[in-house]
């Protein structure tokens, strides 16, 4: 007799009736318990689960539709219905069953087990919530009875202690009844958790009198994080309401190729920086002094460049960001700035240790408006201010001369997703402060139409950025473009992009008896200059190597790194390299850069370099220190010639330098070449 037929039928002897007591009386418990212990389960793997802030959670149990037990070594499959992928499990001995890295969707839950027929249902996958089930399994009628239990069997051990417990219950029940005691659905629960049934297997006789009722149920406690602490909320798969959001675009040359970030929540994204380098010029200069750039400073030792960390804060609208600097750049950086000799206050001990600090709001125009004030990086000249986000360590003069960061206001429209309009009101041209009586007016144009192509424009005007020349002007254009040709990352091997960045710079001073654009000998002051890089990824873009170089000229030389002759700097100028309307500085490099990317987060690179002018510029054996070395390697006065013993001439001009140092062997000069070869290694981090 199938089972079906034998449950119309009725029991027929104690054995039976007494089974069937037992069997409809603990089917509500089996069901409470079974639950009480998926619920520990999957509280226990929710908090790894949810470590991947982007999955939920399904958690359930068979049981035998006719018994109510639970069904062990049932084969579970969870089949995404958006997906079409399949993830498997097996109950344990208690018919319980977990899923925990399942991707929001729609799910098809089916139970499959030898003797059974197939159930399944369908439930809908979350992100950070936890989706219960219950599959019942129905014993195929074509089962001969003898597969089946007896209904007269002696009921097991297991099942008599079913029945204590049951008993004990109804007891408990009745007294808290008779007490007036609110019986509530927890504290039913709570006698049915997993604790309880580890209970041991017999039971002491307690009379019903001696039942205290339980305490009041106390709520448990919320180990939920503040929103504000949370992970972001996900992104769709393709967004196209975010800025730029559509495609990849870590592959620019001036941006980050972190894809992830490690820490991230509503409130604070973090970004932390180390560059560290070792550098060996050529020339080998006697006082390991580099010249004539922003990226390297000293030879034949291991230097740390950057140290940075900071973060992005963001909530309710309100923006703000703080990159805090240490290492050569918090030094070399203010030394370009001649704007802190206007005046008191010493802004470049007030800024130094800074190279990003604003506030600001977000409005919801369009797909954005920012409005920010404070200090920003500037993206004059392609290469970012940030070694790890460029293909090469040592850029070309184009990027190495324009500017680094603006002090002052901007805003950001981003009409669609792949439009950004930029303007911004300044205090200059890379400058803490106001030279003169203008401020600078400039802005960018940022168009990244395919996620292959970029194209942008900065645009720069109507500040009086000279100390000492109040009526003079300048205005600026720098504009690049960057293509990527190819794109394969399905081979393990060979090559996985190339691409290739063009960057045009074109600008002029005029006013306060400056040209522009004029013959040299009539005070000319202009600058034009071009960089064009190529580079090549592998091996799942693990290596890349990159080619590349540009040229400029510079008329007036208002652009060109001043040399650290005797410790000069934008403030104090140097007599023996200067900086006069109409003198020339025309100078070209070329360099390759090989780069291994293990992570997303380091970068190892080596480089090799070589740079020329048409006038002497770089330190050569003799190096640019005078000599002596006192006071850190200067001796105080690097706006005067320097005498041969060290000491300074009291003289900005030759002629009385060379009187004044007459005694002492004569003016000492550094030792300046138009050339330098360079070789680089180092490593750069960034989270």
């Amino acid at each position: 007799m199938n089972r079906k037929l034998a449950k119309e039928a009725g029991p027929r002897t104690p054995f039976a009736r007494k089974r069937a007591m037992i069997v409809g009386a603990t089917r509500g418990f089996s069901r409470i318990a079974s639950w009480a212990r998926v619920a520990c389960i999957v509280g226990s793997l929710s908090i790894p689960a949810f470590a991947q802030p982007e999955v939920g959670l399904v958690g359930g149990v068979t049981r035998d539709s006719s018994s109510g037990k639970p069904v062990p070594g049932a084969q579970i499959i969870a089949h995404s219905l958006n997906k079409g992928t399949d993830q498997s499990t097996v109950t344990g001995a208690d018919g319980i069953f977990t899923f925990t890295k399942l991707e929001p969707g729609l799910y098809e839950i089916a139970a499959t087990k030898e003797g059974f027929r197939n159930s399944s249902t369908h439930v809908e996958v979350s992100v950070r919530k936890i989706a219960r089930v219950e599959l019942p399994l129905t014993i195929a009628e074509d089962l001969p009875r003898a597969t089946l239990k007896p209904d007269d069997a002696p009921l097991t051990e297991r099942e008599r202690q079913m029945l204590l417990r049951i008993e004990r219950l109804e007891a408990r029940l009745e007294a808290m009844a008779a007490a007036n005691t609110n019986v509530g659905a927890e504290p039913l629960v709570a006698s049915l958790t997993p604790a309880a049934s580890a209970a041991p297997a017999s039971f002491p006789q307690t009379s019903r009198s001696s039942i205290v009722p339980p305490p009041a149920p106390v709520a448990p406690p919320d180990h939920r994080l503040p929103e504000a602490l949370q992970a972001p909320d996900p992104r769709p798969a393709v967004d196209t309401e975010t800025p730029f959001a559509y495609g990849d675009f870590t592959w620019l040359n001036g941006s980050p190729r972190n894809k992830d970030t490690v820490l991230d929540t509503k409130f604070f994204t973090p970004e932390i920086r180390f560059d560290t380098h070792y550098m060996e010029d050529f020339n080998q200069p006697k006082d390991h002094t580099i010249v004539g750039s922003t990226e390297s400073f000293r030879s034949g030792e291991v230097q740390i460049e950057q140290a940075s960390v900071g973060g992005d804060f963001h909530w309710q609208g309100v923006r703000g960001r703080i990159l805090f600097m240490e290492g050569l750049f918090a030094t070399t950086t203010p030394r370009n700035d001649a704007s802190a000799g206007v005046g008191n206050w010493d802004l470049r001990a007030a800024y130094k240790y800074v190279s990003e600090a604003y506030g600001g709001y977000h409005f919801n125009v369009n797909h954005g408006l920012n409005v920010d004030a404070g200090i920003f990086v500037s993206y004059i000249g392609l290469f970012s201010y940030y070694n790890f986000d460029n293909w090469g360590y040592q850029p070309s003069y184009v990027s190495s001369n324009t500017p680094w960061f603006f002090n002052g206001v901007r805003v950001q429209w981003f009409p669609t997703a792949k439009l950004k309009i930029e303007p911004w009101f300044i205090n200059g041209w890379q400058s803490y402060a106001k030279y003169n009586g203008h401020p600078g007016l400039g802005g960018q144009i940022l168009w990244l139409p395919k996620e292959w192509l970029k194209v942008v424009g900065n645009q720069y005007g109507f500040g009086q950025d000279n100390l000492g020349l109040p009526h003079t002007e300048r205005i600026h254009t720098d504009d690049s473009v960057e293509i990527r040709f190819y794109n394969n990352q399905t081979k393990d091997r060979g090559i996985s992009k190339i691409a290739m960045s063009l960057t045009g710079d074109a600008g002029a001073q005029y006013g306060g008896g400056l040209c522009g654009t004029c013959a040299p000998s009539k005070g000319k002051e202009s600058f034009v200059g071009w960089m064009l890089y190529n580079r090549y990824w592998w091996n799942k873009d693990k290596y890349a190597i990159t080619f590349g170089g540009g040229q400029m000229s510079n008329y007036g030389r208002y652009l060109t790194l001043l040399p650290p002759i005797n410790g000069a700097d934008a403030v104090t100028g140097s007599p023996y390299f200067t900086e006069l309307p109409g003198q020339k500085a025309h100078m070209w490099d070329s360099s390759i850069n090989l780069q291994y990317m293990p992570r997303q987060y380091i970068t190892w690179w080596a480089e090799l370099g070589y740079r020329h002018s048409d006038v002497p510029y770089f330190a050569g054996r003799g190096g640019v220190t005078p000599p002596g070395f006192p006071l850190g390697g200067t001796n105080g006065a690097p706006g005067q010639f320097a005498c041969m013993n060290g000491a300074p001439s009291g003289a900005t001009d030759l002629p009385t330098a060379t009187s004044n140092c007459g005694s002492v062997g004569g003016v000492w000069f550094p030792d300046l070449r138009r050339s330098e070869a360079k070789f680089s290694v180092g490593v750069m981090v960034k989270f």
